[in-house]
């Protein structure tokens, strides 16, 4: 995949699949106009590409000029077409071929047809690389296209996402109905965090830290937060319900992420059920638990050499370490079973550089 702005593009046309509709067109065309001269009139910015593409697959003599028009914003359409390059005047009695890029609703298309209007072509045909006929309400023909597209968002080959991506010589498409979520295991020191933080920028995840929710709640005397305080000073444990409550505010506080790691939760199987069903309600699921294994031996050693520069007295001390992973053992090893029944638990080596780490977390992702 490929990041656009705040967007994650997927592959969807290879340039030799383009480069092959293009010639496609290009030699039906010739076909019809062998016998003159046409005009060619490329439609900026979008086309530039194609028309590139085009005449060099056209075999006869041609004219080429552009006009450029403009209705996207974003990802979606303004409804409003501006004329931002007219066409030059000098065209009365030739034969004019549009060169589009694409055509979606025809609301473009329409402003093209107004600019000839009053022009004495001789005659005038629209041709599109790209067609999304399932949506297009035009009421004149396409005659010639290159590709008969669903009606999904691309970029890539003179399209562009608020300007980026244009360049790209393969066009790519919304990743959008690919959501991915994931849970982190590891033990203290394994390099959740670090992993985490890799990981939300390559995928456009939201890293959810149980830890980080409930300072975030507690600080800011959240009616979440004061309630999950409430129990935290009385030295009982955090109700499961306050813990999926929190959770639940920032899933729907982030409704466009491509999914969530969540870190530090689920810890028992009973918050597992609890975290499934809450997913559920939201048309989701955990996609895949991904633990990071090291020899406890070795993690000592990181945390102990940790805890000199950060100060934590829990990184400082090897016998309370090894607490720790006790804890950690015992808790995850009914979780294991859990996910391992849903075919969802990874076990990723979690000794070595950084980046091949996060190779072999990328291995199991990019395996959903």
């Amino acid at each position: 995949m490929i990041q656009l702005h705040d967007k994650f593009f997927k592959p969807y046309l290879s340039e030799a699949q383009i480069l092959n509709a293009v010639e496609k067109m290009a030699l039906a065309i010739a076909e019809d106009y062998k016998d003159e001269v046409p005009l060619f009139v490329g439609v900026l910015n979008g086309s530039f590409m194609f028309v590139s593409d085009f005449l060099k697959a056209y075999p006869h003599p041609c004219e080429v000029s552009f006009v450029k028009l403009s209705s996207y914003q974003g990802l979606t359409s303004t409804g409003i077409v501006e004329t931002l390059l007219d066409v030059s005047e000098d065209i009365a009695g030739k034969s004019v071929i549009i060169l589009e890029d694409i055509i979606d609703t025809g609301r473009t298309l329409q402003q093209l047809v107004h600019l000839f209007s009053d022009t004495n072509v001789k005659e005038f045909k629209i041709a599109s690389l790209f067609y999304k006929s399932e949506i297009y309400n035009g009421e004149y023909a396409i005659d010639y296209f290159g590709m008969d597209i669903p009606n999904n968002f691309i970029v890539g080959y003179g399209l562009d996402y608020n300007e980026l991506g244009r360049n790209l010589r393969e066009v790519y498409t919304l990743n959008q109905t690919n959501m991915i979520n994931l849970v982190l295991f590891g033990k203290p020191g394994a390099g959740k965090g670090t992993q985490a933080g890799f990981l939300k920028e390559k995928y456009n995840l939201k890293h959810i830290s149980t830890g980080d929710v409930f300072r975030y709640n507690i600080k800011n005397q959240t009616e979440l937060g004061t309630l999950a305080k409430s129990f935290i000073d009385k030295g009982e444990l955090v109700p499961d319900e306050v813990t999926i409550n929190m959770l639940k505010d920032e899933v729907e506080k982030n409704p466009d992420a491509a999914g969530f790691i969540f870190d530090g939760f689920p810890r028992t199987t009973a918050q597992a059920e609890a975290l499934d069903n809450f997913l559920e309600s939201k048309d989701m699921k955990v996609d895949a638990t991904i633990a990071l294994e090291a020899e406890d031996d070795i993690l000592v050693q990181r945390l102990l050499e940790r805890g000199k520069v950060s100060g934590r007295t829990d990184d400082q001390d090897e016998s309370k370490i090894r607490n720790r992973f006790d804890e950690y053992n015992e808790k995850t090893a009914p979780l294991k079973a859990y996910y391992e029944a849903q075919g969802k638990f990874h076990s990723v080596n979690g000794i070595g550089e950084i980046e091949a780490i996060t190779e072999r977390i990328k291995t199991v992702i990019e395996s959903l």
